[in-house]
C-alpha cells in the first residue's frame, strides 16, 4: 500500500494580530470608527444661529390636507385621514437619533444580533450584577446569526462576509468552552 499524503492549509481568520493590531483585511473597521468619531466631533461644534428666512415650502413627506375614504376598512392606512403620507423613498427620521451616524449597516445588524450572546454565556453581568447565563438562549442567538449567514450568502461584500464568519466562529468557540 502507498501512503497518501494530503496537504492541510490553515487560515488564520482572527481580526487582530498577536500584538493587538488590526489585520490588514480588517483595516476598514478602524477607518469606519475614525470616520464616525470625526463626524461626532463635527456634530459637537455649536451650530450657527439661524437667520430669518422666508417660510419653507411644505415638506413633500407629509400631506397638508387629510384625506378621508368612504370606507376606511379595518384600520389606519394611507389616505385614512391621519395627515401623514410618507413620500416614496423618503428617509426615516427617528426622534432622538444622534446626528451624523448615518444609516444602519450590515455590521450594525450583526453586532446587534450577537450582543445578547455574551450576556447569555455569562460573560457580561446584568446591570444589577446578577448572572444571566442561559446556554440555550445563547445557542438560539448564535443560530439566528448562522441563519442570517445562510440567507445572505452571495449577497454580502467580502468584508461583510468575513466579519460575519469571524463573529460566528468566535461565538461558537466561546459557546463550546462554556458547554464543557
Amino acid at each position: 500500500m502507498t501512503a497518501v499524503s494530503k496537504d492541510i492549509k490553515v487560515t488564520d481568520k482572527r481580526i487582530f494580530t498577536p500584538d493587538g493590531a488590526l489585520r490588514e483585511e480588517y483595516r476598514f473597521l478602524d477607518e469606519k470608527s475614525t470616520a464616525v468619531e470625526a463626524g461626532a466631533e463635527a456634530a459637537a461644534a455649536p451650530p450657527a444661529p439661524p437667520t430669518p428666512a422666508a417660510p419653507a415650502p411644505p415638506d413633500p413627506g407629509f400631506s397638508s390636507v387629510p384625506e378621508y375614504d368612504e370606507d376606511p376598512g379595518f384600520g389606519p392606512g394611507p389616505g385614512m385621514g391621519y395627515g401623514y403620507e410618507p413620500a416614496p423613498g423618503a428617509p426615516l427620521d427617528l426622534p432622538g437619533a444622534p446626528p451624523g451616524l448615518g444609516a444602519p449597516t450590515f455590521f450594525d445588524l450583526a453586532a446587534m444580533l450577537a450582543e445578547p450572546v455574551a450576556v447569555y454565556l455569562g460573560d457580561v453581568p446584568l446591570p444589577d450584577g446578577q448572572d444571566a447565563e442561559n446556554l440555550e438562549m445563547a445557542r438560539l442567538h448564535i443560530d439566528l446569526l448562522d441563519t442570517l449567514r445562510q440567507k445572505t450568502a452571495g449577497n454580502l461584500t467580502g468584508q461583510e462576509a468575513a466579519f460575519l464568519e469571524d463573529l460566528l466562529y468566535r461565538l461558537k468557540v466561546r459557546y463550546v468552552q462554556k458547554r464543557r
